[in-house]
């Protein structure tokens, strides 16, 4: 039971580090490649804005959710699942936001 702990508290560390660290290189540069070579390096511009404009609300979420497993409101299980759910609803967001202001390049 206890090696089971520390192995969910590596899974919250390892997506809490991801979180506040920002997305990788190739989180970054796929939504780009669909627009011309001479719109590319824009659109990663807007990209790493966007990121770090949600970085605040990401950060929120992940500090409430520890709190809420810290008070075993929810599990390990219930947690990985609602960061997950939580990730793509923040990016497919993200996305949509860089579309818009790609639109308007």
């Amino acid at each position: 039971m206890r090696h089971r702990y520390y192995e969910d508290m590596i899974r919250l560390v390892a997506l809490t580090i991801l979180s506040f660290c920002g997305p990788p290189a190739w989180a970054i540069d796929p939504p780009c490649d669909r627009y011309p070579s001479a719109k590319q390096s824009r659109c990663t511009e807007i990209w790493k804005g966007l990121n770090n404009e949600d970085g605040p609300a990401i950060a929120q979420f992940g500090l409430d959710q520890q709190k809420r497993r810290d008070a075993g409101t929810i599990n390990a299980e219930q947690h990985l699942a609602e960061n997950m759910q939580f990730i793509k609803r923040s990016t497919e967001r993200r996305l949509e936001r860089l579309k818009e202001r790609m639109a308007k390049e």
